[in-house]
């Protein structure tokens, strides 16, 4: 009877920890996709200010580009 009710026990803890598995990762999963679409409303935002640059900017696109490929080939 006792070996019986270990088992019980033994399958009722994984069982809870399944479960608490099962919701941190959605809760992590979450938490990722989150953080992906912050990521992608910076990097837009970035793009934005980088072209309102270029089209202010009295240099045409073939220079800007050769400035920054200059750049950094030093």
């Amino acid at each position: 009877m006792a070996r019986k009710t270990n088992y019980e026990t033994l399958d009722h803890k994984i069982e809870e920890s399944q479960a608490k598995i099962i919701k941190r990762k959605a809760s992590h999963d979450a938490t990722v996709d989150e953080l992906q679409n912050l990521l992608d409303k910076r990097d837009a935002i970035r793009k934005d200010e980088i072209w309102s640059a270029i089209i202010a900017s009295e240099k045409s696109y073939e220079e800007v580009l050769k400035l920054i490929r200059d750049k950094i080939e030093d």
